[in-house]
């Protein structure tokens, strides 16, 4: 397995707690296959995040709590400061609606969030990390518009996986541990745009990208360290409808910024399109 380096920032080691939900709230989040539900009319990001896991993944092992790929609550790339249910529910740009322990047997967390200003909705699942196979895999069906979803939330129906208008993967890249042999075709000609944010994910994850049609905004040349600050910061840019240059600009600074890097370092890492 290759051994990958991770660039960890300063607050890496501070925990926070989240928010739970209500009975009430994991019941109006049960998600559904689409075979006959039409989504509501809805901006939806679909966030697949490969939980860090010092066991089940060929990485440079972090410290134990935050590399447990079983328990999401302190892991790297989920609890922790600079993971995306904590990072999106502390941002003043988006708002918790709510969350569901144990979706399906391989997913142990998912959150929906609400963008304050455009009422885009954001769909974050946390993949246990010994099923980083499987997270890889669902990321390209939905990039090519298949494995297609519903969930309620926000008193709509909204739909992400294949149904989504962006599609993200944030974690280790497992690529270089395994190989993919049946990627997944583009299903129709609706507009997906794709970020992954894992190490040298350009290489990687350009020949499913291509055959999924998707469009890739935002990924990397390089080791990087994937955590919620770039993607909260892209995705900014993209809610705004900017350029992919500006989206690229708008995420290399926040990672420039919490990794203390040079702002040159961050654009070469981060790039747009191919």
């Amino acid at each position: 397995m290759n051994k990958m380096n991770y660039f960890l920032p300063l607050t890496l080691f501070i925990f926070a707690s989240c928010l739970e939900p209500t009975e009430k709230e994991a019941q109006d989040i049960a998600s559904v296959k689409a075979d006959s539900i039409k989504p509501d009319k809805a901006t939806v990001i679909h966030v697949l995040v490969a939980l860090c896991d010092n066991e089940n993944q060929g990485i440079v092992p972090v410290p134990k709590a935050i590399g447990n790929g079983q328990d999401p609550a302190t892991n790297l790339y989920w609890g922790c400061g600079g993971g995306v249910k904590t990072f999106f529910r502390r941002s003043p740009n988006w708002k918790l609606l709510s969350t569901i322990k144990n979706p399906s047997a391989k997913i142990l967390e998912r959150c929906v969030f609400k963008h304050n200003t455009t009422g885009a909705y954001l769909v974050a699942d946390a993949y246990d990390g010994a099923a980083i196979k499987q997270c890889t895999i669902d990321f390209f069906d939905a990039c090519a518009g298949d494995n297609q979803k519903v969930l309620k939330a926000d008193n709509k129906t909204l739909g992400f996986g294949g149904f989504s208008n962006l599609v993200a993967y944030i974690g280790h890249d497992g690529l270089m541990d395994f190989g993919l042999y049946d990627y997944e075709q583009k299903k129709n000609d609706d507009k997906r745009d794709a970020i992954m944010l894992a190490c040298k994910s350009k290489n990687y994850f350009e020949f499913g990208i291509r055959q999924s049609g998707a469009n890739p905004i935002l990924w990397s040349t390089g080791l990087m360290s994937p955590e919620a600050y770039t993607l909260e910061a892209a995705l900014e840019g993209w809610l705004k409808k900017e350029s992919a240059q500006d989206i690229r600009k708008r995420a290399a600074a926040a990672y420039h910024k919490y990794q203390r890097c040079e702002m040159k370092g961050a654009m070469n890492l981060l790039v747009s399109g191919y």
